[in-house]
């Protein structure tokens, strides 16, 4: 497992370079415009941009390089008035102290944040399944990556279970980011961990993560958290030699059928639901879709991280520039070249986690 990383602190030379840049520019300046005795001031801001991004040393260094070159300018420029000169050479020093420590809290704070994202990133990490996934009926791959942001990693989920009654998928996205969204994520998980594997019918299935994060959300409003809602998406893919799949929409994004004559093809659902955690405001039940995934076919299922990309003209990831992006493209590296194309979209600014799976039926049966 690695370790955080941290930016790379400048080096000693480009420091030195640059302290003594500086110091020539303010000192010449004040040769050349006669009032040298003014501009030294202008020494007591030198630490405070070095502790922006320097080490704690270098900014020690660049303060205490501030305070001689200061000193040594009010004697060999000397104030009318004694009391300035103190007052300058106080400031100086004062100003350098406050430096170094703003330094020191800012390397901290920015191990804490590291290794607290780190943390995050593993846990959720350990706890999704790793890709690629074998099953009896499919082949499951694809991506995942987390945003890298002070609000650490965010709810997108999926898993793979093969059960008694066939391959079971699933892909959501909790709302919000950071650890509460993880853990209403964790909820979901575990739940479809158990139910997939038990259930015979897949509306039970969703039933369970329905109530897995109904009483999460009655534990997180008991300690005053908010409460989590999470579109979700679950697959059913029958047994060998059945091609029916049964899939349950609960306001998520609906997948794209690749590998079929025509290009690929995004799949309408007739039923679509609220997304989990919202089970009491439906007037009627969630029901199943029901449509064909033939040998040598695939899905593309994704989450809002892809669909909501945006370029530096604020623009979202249209639609059919992710199909464009998958014709062609083998069923094997759709995932990968969907995320590249992002990425460009976007230059290279992601906004929110990106999960893509793909959900492969091989024309003969994958070892499990």
């Amino acid at each position: 497992m690695s370790t955080p990383v941290q930016p790379r602190p400048p080096t000693v030379v480009s420091v030195l370079t640059w302290t003594v840049t500086l110091t020539a520019i303010v000192l010449g300046t004040g040769v050349v415009l006669g009032s040298n005795n003014r501009l030294v001031g202008l020494f007591v801001f030198l630490p405070a941009i070095m502790a922006g991004f320097a080490t704690v040393r270098q900014t020690l260094f660049v303060a205490a390089w501030s305070l001689g070159v200061t000193v040594a300018a009010v004697l060999y420029y000397p104030e009318p008035h004694q009391r300035d000169a103190v007052l300058t050479v106080l400031l100086t020093l004062l100003f350098g102290f406050a430096a170094v420590f703003m330094c020191h809290r800012r390397i901290r704070r920015n191990e804490q944040m590291a290794r607290l994202r780190f943390t995050a990133n593993a846990m959720q990490r350990q706890i999704l399944a790793p890709l690629p996934q074998h099953t009896p009926e499919v082949v499951v791959g694809g991506v995942y990556e987390p945003v890298d942001e002070d609000k650490l990693v965010g709810g997108d989920v999926y898993d793979v279970v093969a059960s008694p009654f066939g391959t079971r998928v699933l892909i959501g996205d909790v709302q919000g980011k950071g650890l509460p969204a993880i853990g209403a994520a964790f909820s979901i998980i575990g739940a479809f961990r158990e139910a997939a594997y038990r259930e015979p019918e897949i509306m039970d299935v969703v039933d369970a993560l329905e109530s897995a994060l109904v009483r999460h959300n009655a534990y997180a409003a008991q300690d005053g958290r908010s409460e989590r809602f999470a579109t979700a998406l679950v697959l059913h893919i029958g047994l060998v030699g059945e091609p029916k799949v049964l899939a349950v929409n609960c306001g998520h994004l609906p997948p794209i059928l690749l590998g079929r004559r025509g290009g690929p093809v995004p799949i309408e659902f007739a039923a679509t639901g609220l997304p989990l955690g919202l089970g009491d405001l439906l007037d009627t039940p969630r029901e199943p879709n029901a449509f064909e995934l033939l040998p040598g076919e695939c899905l593309l299922l994704y989450t809002d991280g892809l669909s909501e990309a945006r370029s530096r003209k604020g623009e979202f990831y249209p639609p059919e520039r992710a199909l464009r992006a998958a014709r062609g493209v083998p069923l094997e590296r759709v995932a990968e070249a969907l995320r590249k194309d992002a990425r460009e979209f976007s230059r290279g600014r992601q906004q929110d986690d990106i999960a893509i799976i793909t959900v492969y039926r091989p024309a003969a049966p994958p070892s499990a």
